[in-house]
């Protein structure tokens, strides 16, 4: 998934990181005099013909046509993987594998809610992920109307007992996806909040900008010695009438029934090929996206795209007819959505030295920028690739890259990154909900994905020039 803020957010499900970028979009920074006035022939073919090539489109409709959703540690995720296996290895890649880690399982059960009083009627929710259950009759009691996340965290200790707590925000869409690091937390870390404070459950308004009457899920995480509780997302339209409801100054009550189950350890697992290099001291290039996706919709932005975009990208390299000095290494990984298990398993089992790496896990859409974190001997590498994504309307940003989940764990080592930021201007009005389908793919966007993409690893793959260790990214 996605801009640094759904890195961040991805990464609190599981684990308690501070503060999340809760910034505009930076303005693009000025091109600086070095940048070469001509490309690479040898990119610039590679770029332009990725532009006429739909193999990332036909990738994405088979994965979600064939497999569908795909839960993590589930048996969809299983037939995912070995979907995925044999297409990358009629694909011509190398070293096609499946690298296997244990993690928690946790699968959706029933779910629905109504309002019982002042004003009877039935609400559209779903439960977050890592959520607790009710009793399998449901649980009825008076709702307490937080309007953001800070309103929760300023009630005193105690005075939520016995209560379920609706937690609202305000977010918006944004180039960037930046609304979602700023607002996300009433998912992430609200549910358990309330729990500390004595709820017995919690909704929460859908952590998206969809208008349509489709919930919004995602993980949730309760800290050791935090007993999970009953959380759900409420579709956007019913979150209104929750308001609405609370605004006319009568007591609410709600009746919830959650059914989700945890079942124990269970496996998922990364899905490894390579396009193997010339120089083995040359450091691996790792890119990729995540393989599993939440089980409401089909996975087709979140995250089919992405790994579709990297493993095209990574194709053109290979039948290019010209072997890259660096081994480009292309992982699908597990478990992303439910906390970046995949990312992390990559990252134990792989001591060795990555050059670079870069994730796509923000859906289809333009790309509009792209930042870099090169070490200064490296720098002409970042100047040839601003002169080949100039055509495609990519301009340098002024930021420091460092996006991506499952590639954060390579990162934090210090190893260089490129992070080619896609619009999320449409992003969450799909993400997380039922409408993440193919039909929100727009193929011509697609392909400038990959085309940017083929450039990057173009002029990263072959750069004749060492890339070594940077400052992470904060």
């Amino acid at each position: 998934m996605r801009r640094r803020s759904v890195l961040l957010a991805t990464l609190l499900a599981a684990t308690a990181l501070p503060g999340l970028a809760q910034t505009p979009a930076a303005a693009p920074a000025a091109a600086p005099a070095s940048i070469p006035a001509k490309v690479d022939p040898f990119v610039a073919r590679l770029r332009d013909t990725a532009l006429k090539d739909d193999m990332a489109y036909d990738l994405v409709e088979g994965l979600t046509t064939e497999v569908g959703q795909r839960l993590a540690a589930t048996e969809a995720e299983a037939r995912a993987r070995s979907w995925a296996v044999a297409k990358l290895r009629a694909m011509g890649f190398r070293n096609v594998r499946v690298e296997t880690f244990q993690m928690p399982a946790w699968v959706r059960g029933e779910e629905t809610a109504e309002i019982v009083s002042p004003f009877a009627q039935k609400l559209v929710l779903t439960a977050l992920g890592n959520s607790g259950a009710t009793p399998p009759e449901g649980l009825t009691a008076p709702v307490v109307v937080f309007p953001t996340y800070n309103d929760l965290l300023a009630a005193p200790d105690g005075s939520l007992t016995s209560k379920i707590v609706y937690i609202g925000h305000a977010m918006a869409p944004s180039q960037d996806g930046s609304s979602y690091g700023a607002y996300g937390a009433a998912r992430r870390a609200g549910p358990a909040a309330a729990a500390r404070k004595g709820a017995v459950a919690v909704v929460i308004r859908s952590i998206g900008t969809s208008d349509n009457r489709l919930p919004h899920t995602g993980g949730t995480s309760f800290p050791a010695g935090v007993t999970p509780i009953p959380a759900a997302a409420l579709s956007n339209p019913d979150a209104d009438q929750l308001e609405r409801i609370a605004a006319r100054g009568r007591p609410v009550t709600m009746r919830l029934v959650l059914t989700p189950r945890f079942l124990g350890q269970a496996e998922s697992g990364n899905v490894i090929a390579e396009v193997p290099g010339t120089d083995p001291g040359a450091g691996v290039v790792l890119i990729g996206g995540h393989l599993d996706s939440w089980d409401l919709g089909t996975g087709a932005i979140d995250d089919a795209a992405g790994v579709a975009i990297t493993a095209v990208a990574a194709k053109r390299i290979m039948d290019s007819g010209r072997r890259p000095r660096r081994t480009i290494r292309v992982v699908w990984f597990g478990a992303e959505e439910v906390g970046v298990f995949g990312g992390r398993a990559y990252a134990e089992r792989h001591p060795e030295r990555h050059a670079l790496t870069a994730e796509s896990d923000f859906g289809a859409d333009r790309i509009w920028r792209f930042e870099t974190n090169l070490p200064a001997g490296a720098n002409a590498v970042g100047d040839r690739l601003q002169a080949a994504l100039a055509p495609l309307g990519i301009p340098r940003g002024a930021g420091v890259a460092g996006d991506g989940a499952d590639v954060g764990p390579i990162m934090a080592r210090g190893t260089a990154a490129i992070d080619l930021n896609q619009s999320g201007i449409r992003y969450f009005d799909t993400h997380h909900t039922p409408n993440d389908t193919i039909d929100r793919i727009d193929p011509e966007q697609l392909r400038q994905n990959v085309a940017a993409w083929t450039a990057m690893l173009a002029v990263v793959a072959y750069a004749p020039e060492d890339i070594g260790p940077v400052t992470p990214a904060k």
